[in-house]
């Protein structure tokens, strides 16, 4: 196995930022939804969005070409009052459905460090944000037990590290559930038609805000 990376995220907006920091990015030929080949501090490294869920992540992994590490990078949303749009939280610790899983910590630039809820589902409302924090978790999202179980099977190392893009005390008037299709993509159409539109452009500068702080908080680190 060679010494390249594997960076998998739910879509490729989350690469926006971290792909900057490449040499010779190029299109990788994957059944995926998106996937791209580079160069990052003299290592082969990958980047590959399959949409969001644990099961894709899952899939996308063993489409992908066999590597030394796996990281899950993205988006997420904050249980903690303390985490402001565009903080990086390394996730320590993984639970799922009763299962736990502890990821490596990278080398290099420091971040905020907690545990991560990893769910089937967007958390839409405060109270299900308050529910989980209940439980000890720092921040929420989709794919990361999905990676988990995957380098698991491979027995490899893997590494969470996200950025937060919605905060612990805000509920959503947009319905992110019942836009999302089983490709692991939200319909564009839904979400227009519950006409939240003020909601979607602040989140749209959230997730910019969100790639940009995420791809130069990956590319300070090592490996």
């Amino acid at each position: 196995m060679s010494d390249s990376l594997l960076f998998i995220a739910a879509d490729q907006r989350e690469f926006t930022g971290f792909l900057t920091h490449w040499r010779h990015v190029e299109p990788l030929p994957l059944p995926v939804h998106w996937a791209r080949s580079g160069q990052w501090k003299g290592r082969e490294v990958y980047a590959v969005a399959n949409g969001a869920g644990a099961d894709r992540a899952f899939a996308a992994i063993l489409l992908a070409p066999k590597s030394a590490a796996i990281c899950n990078i993205g988006f997420c949303g904050a249980l903690d009052d303390k985490l402001a749009v565009g903080d990086i939280v390394i996730g320590t610790r993984i639970d799922s459905n009763g299962r736990t899983w502890f990821p490596a910590v990278p080398a290099g630039a420091e971040a905020a460090r907690g545990f991560v809820a990893s769910i089937d589902h967007v958390a839409q409302t405060a109270a299900e944000k308050r529910n989980l924090q209940a439980a000890g978790a720092s921040i929420v999202e989709m794919e990361a037990a999905g990676v988990a179980r995957a380098a698991e099977d491979l027995n490899v190392p893997f590494y969470c590290i996200r950025a937060v893009s919605d905060l612990a005390g805000e509920t959503f008037a947009t319905d992110f559930n019942a836009a999302l299709r089983p490709d692991g993509r939200f319909s564009t159409a839904r979400l227009v038609m519950q006409l939240n539109l003020k909601e979607l452009l602040r989140l749209r500068q959230r997730t910019e805000i969100a790639s940009k702080k995420l791809g130069d908080f990956l590319a300070a680190t090592d490996f």
